[in-house]
């Protein structure tokens, strides 16, 4: 079985329209139970296949040559997955709740390749 990374990515200002559209702490608490008991659901069905749960992100800090700056990106969670292919992986997240209830962009799958022998730090 080979790994694969999925980053949800959303636009943080869409979700927080979706959330101002519900106008009592009582619509809004009811939608956030709905999109988690229907991400339980997705985690029970994907049990088997879910190598690392990950979970939500905070901000974001950018290293470069020039130094340490804050930074902005679409990434709003992470789950590492197992799978006979990436297409059987990325087939995990149709209909995921991500996007159909709590109104996120997408989820992008790539796959974990292995880090070359050489760079691996000796074991002893």
């Amino acid at each position: 079985m080979k790994r694969f990374m999925a980053l949800y990515t959303g636009d943080w200002k869409a979700v927080k329209r979706h959330v101002e559209r519900f106008t009592t702490e009582e619509q809004r608490e009811a939608v956030r139970r709905q999109g988690e008991e229907a991400l339980r659901e997705w985690v029970q069905q994907h049990a088997a296949s879910i190598v690392d749960m990950g979970g939500p992100l905070g901000t974001t800090k950018r290293v470069t040559k020039d130094g340490i700056a804050d930074a902005r990106n679409l990434i709003v969670a992470y789950v590492v997955v197992q799978a006979e292919s990436q297409e059987a992986a990325a087939k995990m997240f149709l209909g995921h709740p991500h996007f159909t209830i709590f109104l996120g962009d997408a989820v992008e799958i790539m796959e974990c390749l292995p880090i070359p022998e050489r760079v691996r730090p000796a074991r002893g």
